[in-house]
């Protein structure tokens, strides 16, 4: 007769459970900005090659501006009025022309890899726009430096405050030039077509250049319904020092509604792009 022995097994133990980090919009952030500014550390120069055509306003169009309007102007000051318009200027064009370098990423696969990683579609955006704003910081600082001995006044508060204003708006800018280049991926020349056509009357429109006060009626009405009329006005009170000007509060207003309806449209674009 035998005997069967009954061995009772251990107790199962339950496996730890590890939740995927959460994720952070700051960080993933850092994380896209460290990525976009790794070309242009290494190679600075571009950065300063890029202010050719800003310098060719400041040294050709800026004299003649000396010229025709030195008592026309708020202040009595041209270069206090012009400088600022340079500066929204450079930020406009830099945050505008971002698209294209996100057609070149859709060409080579890079983007592909990009929306797999865990990173927040809006970081994304907002890491690549900021990279920008970095490049703008220091293009600021070059012109403001050119500019002092030709009788433009620094206000550094003032200078702080433009700049964050500008910050806003490039994140507003960069996104709807992203969403762009995801609708014409297929037909990327048609980014150059869409984004020249779009941004020269936007700036012409803004007052930037010439004071708007003496056009036509119809061109002072679409300045009116012009964001960047608002972000203009309000770059040259703050860089005047003047920061509790209407045209301050102004500005941040279309800058935020820019950077609200630039994200709400980028990040659905890239939600439909994956």
């Amino acid at each position: 007769m035998s005997t069967t022995t009954l061995t009772q097994s251990p107790a199962p133990t339950a496996e730890p459970t590890t939740e995927p980090p959460r994720r952070s919009l700051a960080r993933d952030t850092g994380i896209v900005l460290a990525r976009e500014l790794r070309p242009v550390l290494g190679d600075p120069f571009s950065v300063i090659f890029s202010l050719i055509q800003p310098l060719f306003f400041l040294g050709l169009f800026g004299p003649l501006l000396v010229g025709n309007l030195e008592a026309g102007v708020p202040g009595g000051s041209v270069w206090q009025w012009f400088v600022p318009a340079i500066i929204v200027m450079i930020s406009l064009f830099g945050s505008s022309t971002v698209g294209a370098n996100l057609l070149f990423e859709l060409q080579t696969g890079a983007h592909e890899r990009m929306l797999v990683t865990p990173l927040g579609r809006s970081s994304l955006l907002v890491g690549r726009a900021l990279k920008e704003i970095v490049t703008l910081v220091v293009q600021a600082l070059i012109i403001v430096l050119v500019m002092l001995p030709f009788g433009f006044t620094l206000y550094p508060v003032g200078a702080v405050l433009g700049l964050a204003l500008l910050a806003v708006l490039g994140v507003g800018i960069s996104s709807l030039s992203y969403a762009l280049a995801l609708a014409v991926r297929k037909q990327d020349w048609m980014f150059w077509i869409v984004q020249q056509t779009l941004v020269f009357p936007l700036m012409i429109l803004s007052g930037m250049l010439l004071p708007l006060e003496g056009g036509p009626g119809w061109m002072q009405a679409l300045a009116k319904v012009n964001p960047l009329t608002y972000i203009v006005d309000a770059e040259r009170a703050l860089f005047a020092g003047d920061l509790g000007a209407p045209a301050v509060l102004w500005g941040f207003v279309a800058a935020g509604l820019t950077a609200v309806v630039g994200l709400w449209l980028g990040i659905r674009s890239m939600r439909h792009s994956d």
